[in-house]
């Protein structure tokens, strides 16, 4: 049986997806971008303040669904642009301690509503 994630501490879902669905105790994350919850606007226009608040989201995410980022397994990174991965990669890494997941990254042509960067992951509860 799969539960449905949703909390209002990260942006609702722009098309029809959750947040996050747990199943047999993994959660799988939706890919976050760079908007407050709030507004459902960008937090900014660099990637920096972008990254930031991914990971924000994200954390929101993984703790409404009973897990966090020290229960993630692996994540996926999507880049605008492959020269915004030293900027990213310092932002991500500070949300994980000395054993973080695997993960791949990427770059893609384009992004979700022409973000600068999006994350999903796989954690466990």
């Amino acid at each position: 049986m799969k539960k449905i994630i949703h909390t209002s501490d990260a942006p609702d879902a722009i098309g029809p997806y959750s947040q996050a669905v747990v199943h047999n105790d993994i959660v799988y994350c939706s890919g976050q971008i760079g908007l407050d919850p709030e507004t459902m606007e960008f937090v900014g226009d660099d990637v920096s303040s972008q990254a930031e608040q991914v990971m924000k989201n994200l954390k929101a995410v993984l703790e409404e669904a009973g897990s966090g980022f020290n229960k993630v397994i692996k994540c996926g990174i999507y880049l605008d642009d492959m020269s915004n991965f030293g900027t990213v990669n310092e932002i991500y890494g500070s949300y994980f301690d000395d054993e973080p997941p695997a993960r791949e990254t990427v770059a893609v042509k384009t992004l979700p509503k022409n973000c600068k960067v999006e994350i999903g992951c796989t954690a466990y509860i």
